[in-house]
């Protein structure tokens, strides 16, 4: 059967289980309970014979948001924090991943921009990270000591300012989403470019791994969930791009409140990589083996919490397991 074919036959049998679902209709709980059998049984058709379509997109979102409603209608418990991060953010994700590889690969990319600048042209690192940063940092190279910069100010404050901070770089990430996703791809740009030119300018020095293993203590977690708040910009601008569907302001309100899910999600990393970047990475004396364990746990728990655990999840409720 043609895809156009298998909707067409099935689209009102999923917009009346959809709509039941945000409470636009009222039908039994046994109709209920058949039509998510029924979609389920839909979604397994379509994942055979028409992968990686929009169709799969569309019922991988409708079987999870059913499973959703599922820990939603159940009264209310005080593990409802626990629940949002352990099963009904990662289940809603898992559909995300292509806005987070584009976020990704547009970071890298500038990146790569950004480092090739300053290989070409030294001055370009003054023009991205200033010339009071570049200069001061010269001085603690010479004073032997490079990373010096991590130890000027007090852990607590320092803690308290640089999580503000990413904060409030990854809501302008979000947020700028609005400009139908531009805005969040330019922040993306900004930082990438940010990031290469800073590690060019290291690597230039001589000092390459020395500022690594500092840096990425940090760095990791810090730099993995502005991608992941560039992802949210993304599915807020994707909203209006493509409404499918839904009129354009359901549309943006849907994805709004999908992408404020994914920057609450991002807090608590947020706040452990404030907390490395104050108290940790000032202790430029600690073993390589140690910084090298603290970038490798911090880099799995980010891949894991968002690339394999919400795929897990997913097949496990796609398989009714």
């Amino acid at each position: 059967m043609r895809e156009a074919s298998f909707v067409k036959r099935n689209k009102k049998k999923w917009l009346l289980f959809e709509n039941s679902l945000d409470k636009k209709e009222q039908i039994s709980p046994d109709r209920l309970s058949d039509l998510y059998i029924e979609v389920t049984d839909d979604l397994s058709y379509a994942k055979t014979f028409y992968p990686n379509s929009n169709t799969v997109s569309y019922l991988n979102g409708v079987a999870s948001k059913a499973h959703q409603k599922i820990y939603t209608t159940k009264k209310e418990s005080k593990n409802r924090l626990v629940t949002f991060f352990k099963t009904e953010f990662p289940l809603e994700f898992a559909q995300y991943h292509k806005q987070l590889l584009i976020a990704f690969v547009t970071f890298l990319f500038f990146a790569i921009v950004g480092a090739y600048s300053v290989a070409t042209n030294g001055d370009f690192v003054r023009v991205i990270m200033g010339d009071q940063y570049v200069n001061m940092t010269l001085e603690n190279i010479a004073k032997g000591d490079p990373m010096a910069v991590y130890k000027q100010m007090g852990e607590t404050n320092m803690f308290l300012a640089i999580t503000i901070n990413n904060i409030k770089v990854a809501m302008y990430a979000f947020l700028l989403g609005i400009f139908f996703s531009v805005g969040s791809l330019f922040i993306m740009m900004r930082n990438g470019v940010m990031l290469g030119s800073f590690l060019y300018f290291f690597y230039d020095k001589d000092l390459m791994w020395e500022s690594s293993r500092t840096i990425w203590i940090h760095g990791t977690i810090e730099i993995s969930v502005i991608i992941i708040a560039g992802c949210a910009g993304l599915v807020l601008g994707n909203g209006l791009l493509f409404p499918k569907t839904y009129s354009r302001l359901a549309s943006f309100k849907k994805s709004f409140k999908a992408g404020l899910k994914i920057m609450l999600s991002t807090i608590p990393f947020f706040i452990v990589a404030g907390f490395l970047e104050g108290f940790v990475t000032r202790h430029t004396e600690m073993p390589d083996w140690l910084a090298i364990l603290i970038i490798l746990s911090s880099l799995a728990s980010i891949i894991y919490y968002y690339i394999i655990y919400p795929i897990k999840l997913t097949n496990k409720l796609n398989n009714g397991q």
